[in-house]
């Protein structure tokens, strides 16, 4: 991984500049406010800022491209005019967002649809030669949530994700700047979310980092009874043992006790 942290995990601070995201939407979307809060969670350990400009929660409507750019692109310039050091990656599945975020400082891209969404995506990184995350979703955002079904959620999303990086590779992209996500809430029920938790270790033999992205979903909310202002303590929970199942980047909305526990979590069970 670029930039791995020496505790072996690298702890992603989400960023999201979007009115309508689950549990910060709203928050950010003032430029001053986002360039402080992406300083903030780099002071709390955060390895990658993940800029976001298009809500992904279930139900979300699709934004289009002139807006999506409107609301990263100053964040992402933002935050290098302040001295940012951390990555910074851009949450986007639209090519022209994630090449002016990389012409802004963007460092990474991290696509939800793993390259099918825009034709010009799996080129473009390849040209750029910076790592990409290659995210499972079943159907898109706003209908992602209706009933879904699979047969064994375990082979089916691991099956996604080596066809997925078997033509990222084919096209162009280096097999060594590839990320893969399974995609926990994304097109799920809660038990397929904890299956894939329970045997992450079965995507581990693709050989690429494994994201994993908990923070905060309404899976873990059903779970402890809490809305998701209180759901960080089971955040953190689901890391932990994520990374014992051999997750290495972690994105989350609460660096400091994510990184706080991922340090602990490194240190009594080996650092591979």
């Amino acid at each position: 991984m670029t930039g791995e942290a020496p505790e072996g995990f690298q702890v992603m601070g989400i960023l999201n500049v979007t009115p309508d995201s689950f549990s910060d939407g709203g928050r950010f979307t003032d430029r001053g406010r986002a360039v402080e809060h992406g300083l903030a969670m780099e002071r709390e350990g955060a390895d990658i800022i993940d800029v976001g400009g298009e809500s992904t929660r279930p139900g979300a409507e699709p934004v289009p491209e002139d807006e999506e750019l409107a609301r990263v692109v100053p964040v992402i310039e933002g935050l290098r005019a302040a001295g940012l050091e951390a990555s910074i990656s851009i949450d986007t599945s639209k090519a022209a967002v994630a090449t002016a975020a990389l012409e802004a400082g963007a460092d990474l891209v991290n696509d939800v649809s793993a390259l099918r969404a825009d034709p010009e995506m799996a080129a473009l990184v390849a040209e750029r030669g910076v790592p990409c995350v290659l995210m499972h979703m079943r159907g898109e955002p706003r209908t992602m949530q209706r009933d879904p079904r699979y047969a064994d959620v375990v082979a089916e999303v691991r099956a996604f994700l080596e066809e997925r990086l078997a033509a990222a590779v084919a096209a162009g992209i280096a097999e060594e700047r590839i990320w893969i996500d399974p995609g926990i809430g994304f097109g799920k029920t809660a038990e397929h979310n904890l299956t894939l938790l329970r045997e992450l270790d079965a995507l581990a033999d693709l050989g690429r980092p494994i994201v994993i992205g908990t923070s905060r979903k309404s899976f873990l909310g059903r779970i402890t009874g809490r809305d998701y202002t209180g759901l960080a303590a089971a955040t953190v929970a689901t890391s932990v043992l994520a990374y014992e199942r051999g997750a290495r980047v972690f994105r989350v909305h609460d660096v400091a006790p994510t990184r706080d526990a991922l340090l602990v979590a490194a240190a009594t069970v080996g650092r591979a």
